[in-house]
């Protein structure tokens, strides 16, 4: 194992004009249906935080623990949503079934990802809140899942709570690699470290399997990708260019997806950055077989007009 930087590989190039004007370096694995690696690009083992692509993953676990919701409140589970109207129905949907309230929720508090709704409530004289905070369906989640297992819920996000430790364990578990860092993650929960190739197998496992919670939890993601981001976002709208495929973005440059024919793939891009996803995403799917169009374009901008492009640098139009 190494690093994060010490054997990162450029995986997108910035173009602008006719100049490479940066490079984006990272690692890269994409597994076959059959668990072999179709390419691996940078440290497959690097051990990453795999920030909120962990949560199909976490949800699984609140599953295992008796949670027992599916469809659009399981998507909202395994979501970084945008808080637009109908992702907040959906999470007070998740308090009620439980008879919890938006009160409880102990995710950092935050204006909503959506400009529009962001914007209405501004207007409306609200502020940043934990309903409204991309976690927010999570977090919900897990206080329903400690209703159900008779756990306390005053202390939910502490890290020897028996909801952490349970969704410790199937992070572990998925991913086949021991957690062995453990710190806190943006919106206040336990964040537990694996390695890029043990999160692209984790997703491997959500969509193989046939029945039970990890099923479950890749039915609810595939046919319900605006519930896992929203209106523009580009996890929704690869999962809604390809049936069957699950997407979950993480923060600081990470990306899982488990596809339609059981295989997967990760990536972590080392400086964090957001820009070079849509395209590296896109030439990871290529190599998998996977046409989705000019869902990958990034174009780079010069007085409001293109004049360059974010290129990956495998796969078609590698630069």
């Amino acid at each position: 194992m190494t690093d994060i930087d010490s054997a990162a590989v450029p995986l997108a190039r910035v173009v602008r004009g006719d100049l490479v004007e940066s490079v984006h370096r990272g690692h890269l694995v994409v597994l076959a249906p059959d668990g072999c690696t179709r390419l691996a690009l940078g440290d497959p083992e690097a051990v990453i935080w795999a920030r909120s692509s962990l949560k199909p993953l976490q949800a699984v676990g609140m599953l295992d623990a008796g949670l027992d919701v599916d469809g659009a409140l399981l998507a909202l589970v395994c979501a970084s949503h945008n808080a637009e109207p109908g992702h907040l129905a959906i999470v007070d949907a998740i308090l009620a079934s439980s008879r919890v309230t938006a009160g409880q929720l102990q995710n950092t508090p935050d204006w909503p990802l959506d400009l529009e709704s962001a914007a209405q409530r501004r207007a409306d004289g609200g502020g940043p809140a934990s309903l409204t905070q991309n976690c927010s369906g999570k977090h919900a989640g897990m206080l329903a899942t400690c209703v159900v297992a008779g756990w306390p819920t005053d202390d939910y996000l502490a890290v020897d709570h028996p909801l952490q430790v349970a969704l410790r364990d199937a992070v572990a578990e998925l991913t086949g690699v021991p957690v062995e860092h453990v710190t806190v993650d943006g919106c206040g929960a336990p964040l537990f470290s694996t390695t890029l190739v043990g999160l692209a197998r984790s997703f491997a496992e959500l969509v193989g399997s046939s029945s039970g919670p990890r099923a479950r939890v890749a039915r609810a993601m595939a046919r319900h990708p605006w519930h896992v981001a929203g209106t523009g976002r580009e996890a929704t709208r690869f999962m809604e260019a390809v049936p069957g495929l699950i997407a979950k973005d993480g923060a600081d440059g990470v990306y899982a997806a488990g596809l339609p024919d059981g295989g997967a793939l990760a990536f972590k891009i080392a400086d964090g950055s957001s820009r070079p996803r849509p395209a590296v995403l896109a030439a990871a799917l290529a190599v998998a077989g996977y046409d989705v169009g000019d869902l990958g374009a990034t174009p780079v901008l010069g007085h409001g007009q293109p004049v360059g492009e974010v290129l990956p640098t495998f796969g078609p139009g590698a630069v």
